[in-house]
């Protein structure tokens, strides 16, 4: 089964995407900030990180950028998933190392299109 990481700092936001994961046939783990998110990764690397990018303690630029530098056997897919969306604000996390990136809110298709453009579902 494929993993997925959800990283934001709501609750809410954390609950509507696993539902959501799981329905697609993810094992979801969750974790409120980019220093959980990547302490997590380093435990048990998921197949994709779903991440927020305005979070406390570690945003998600700020996760994205350590994860390129954390030895890991695998690097994980990334899709930020963020109300951020100028053009600037996607450039940066394309250059950071993301995969995708996705608008908030987010529906089930919406997801489900990103993680087949990334051959995960």
């Amino acid at each position: 089964m494929k993993s997925c990481l959800v990283v934001d700092d709501s609750k809410v936001i954390r609950r509507v995407a696993r539902h959501i994961l799981e329905t697609l046939d993810f094992t979801v783990a969750e974790a409120g900030d980019g220093r959980e998110a990547l302490e997590h990764c380093t435990v048990s690397t998921p197949d994709v990180v779903l991440l927020d990018w305005n979070m406390p303690v570690m945003s998600g630029i700020e996760f994205l950028r350590a994860l390129g530098t954390t030895p890991l056997p695998r690097r994980p897919k990334v899709v930020f998933c963020t109300t951020e969306n100028s053009a600037g604000h996607i450039r940066a996390a394309i250059d950071a190392g993301a995969d995708e990136y996705v608008m908030k809110p987010f529906d089930r298709e919406t997801l489900e299109s990103k993680m087949q453009i990334m051959g995960l579902a």
